[in-house]
Parts: C-alpha cells; sequence; structure tokens
C-alpha cells in the first residue's frame, strides 16, 4: 500500500513480536482493538496526514478486531478485512460453530481455574488459542498453536497454517504462531464479549472483505457481509486459500484495496 502512495503504518499488538508490554503473548480483545485505535492517534498527528482520511486494514483474527475499532473509532474513514476472523465467535463456539453449551461450560471452568494454577506457579500458561474435545469429550488445548513436525495424513487446515509459520516462507522467531501460543486463559474474555454486535453502526462508512474461495476462514467474512449494514462488498479471490492472502502477492487483490481507499478516503 505504501507503494501505491498511501501513508502507511504496520504494527505489532500489544504484548506480541515487537511490541512492548507484560505478560508477553497475553490476547486482549479490548487491548488489541484498543491498538487499533492508537494507530489512528499516532497516525492523525503526522504532518503529511490528512487525518479525515483514515483507512484500515486488518488481517485475520486483526480483521474482525480491526472491524470492532471501526465500529467504535469514527476516525476510521474506510475499513478492509483479508480473511478475517471473528475471534470472539471462534472462542466461544469453535469452528464453524461446534461447540455444544456444554463444550463451552466445560471450557470456562478449566480456564477459570487455570488462573489459580497459574498464580500458584508464578507464571502463566501458554497454550493454543484453538480448543477442541477429544472423544471422550475432554477438553483439548494444545501447548503451541503448531507441532514442530507435520504428522502423516495432517489436518489440511492444520497443514495450511503449518506451511506458512513453519516456515521460510512466514518463520519469525517473535511470532507467536511460529514459536508458541497464547496465554492459555486469554479465550475467556473474547467469548463473553461478540466483537461485531453493533456491525450495522459502521454505516455510513464502506467496508470491503475479502476472501479466499477455498479459504477455511470464508464464512467469517460472508456472514459479517451479510449482517453489515451499506455501503460493504464482499470480494472473493478465486482459488485462494486462507494463508495464501497472507503473502502471496500475486493472489491479493492489491488493486481492488487501492481502488477501495482512493474511492472512500
Amino acid at each position: 500500500m505504501a507503494e501505491r502512495g498511501f501513508i502507511t503504518l504496520a504494527f505489532d499488538p500489544s504484548f506480541t513480536g515487537e511490541s512492548g508490554g507484560e505478560a508477553r503473548n497475553i490476547a486482549s480483545q479490548e487491548i488489541f482493538t484498543e491498538d487499533f485505535s492508537a494507530a489512528v492517534d499516532y497516525i492523525g498527528l503526522l504532518p503529511n496526514v490528512d487525518r479525515e482520511c483514515i483507512g484500515l486494514i486488518g488481517v485475520c483474527g486483526f480483521g474482525g478486531l480491526g472491524l470492532n475499532a471501526t465500529i467504535i473509532d469514527p476516525r476510521i474513514k474506510a475499513a478492509a478485512t483479508s480473511v478475517m476472523y471473528d475471534m470472539s465467535r471462534f472462542l466461544a463456539k469453535g469452528a464453524n460453530d461446534s461447540f455444544t453449551e456444554e463444550n463451552r461450560r466445560t471450557i470456562i471452568e478449566n480456564l477459570s481455574r487455570q488462573r489459580w494454577t497459574d498464580l500458584e506457579n508464578g507464571t502463566p500458561k501458554f497454550a493454543a488459542h484453538g480448543i477442541g474435545f477429544n472423544e471422550e469429550g475432554e477438553m483439548v488445548q494444545p501447548d503451541a498453536f503448531l507441532p514442530d513436525e507435520l504428522p502423516e495424513n495432517p489436518d489440511p487446515v492444520l497443514e495450511e497454517f503449518y506451511e506458512y509459520y513453519k516456515t521460510k516462507r512466514g518463520f519469525h522467531k517473535n511470532s507467536v504462531n511460529s514459536t508458541g501460543a497464547f496465554t492459555a486463559t486469554s479465550p475467556l474474555v473474547f467469548m463473553n464479549a461478540p466483537q461485531l454486535t453493533y456491525i450495522k453502526e459502521i454505516s455510513p462508512r464502506p467496508i470491503l472483505l475479502i476472501a479466499g474461495e477455498v479459504a477455511h476462514s470464508r464464512y467469517y467474512s460472508e456472514d459479517v457481509y451479510a449482517a453489515a449494514a451499506e455501503p460493504k462488498e464482499l470480494v472473493i479471490v478465486p482459488g485462494a486459500n486462507h494463508c495464501d492472502l497472507y503473502d502471496r502477492v500475486e493472489k491479493i487483490p492489491f488493486d481492488k484495496l487501492e481502488e477501495f481507499f482512493k474511492k472512500n478516503l
């Protein structure tokens, strides 16, 4: 976007990567939403920025969080997402809304008690932000987002993330997804505070939702599109999976993003 003439600010969210904050790798829906508004604070004070022409792009989980920020920060005049996840929905309901009410109660019970364990140990437990259940109905929260090696016949979504985060393509020593996980109790507040309850209030500011044709996350963008008010646009990228729209520059619709922001800023 900078190459296309936009003054562009990219940042790591609080507690992760190059950003500061303790405890490390904690995930906070409120703080991550605030990070977007803090970025607007900063960029709006630059002397060469028209503060009435600020837009936002959010990718994956930060697509949903970016929309969450846009709802409550009308200084953001246009918002675009790429392969967005609604992490509050994912953590509360599981992939494809597969959790039962009993599953949800089990997660809340276990993670609330983990808070005592963390205090007793003097350090937080770290675990993957994806929670599942085994055949016995027991909660499974892996210690890391991804294994060091792929198992035989891996789940296609696991394989897709592995090929991005665990190879030279996307690995970084400070990346939560490359090297470990968030604090185990991070999902709790996400589960209890739906991000996009007031999605209609972004209108009349426009939103652009980009999803891959074969992305496992496609339904999030489609559901947000259905719930949002006009003006809104949904772009499905032919043949693209979820991680393709992280870094495959030949698939990311930059022309569309440029057109969207030049029209609406």
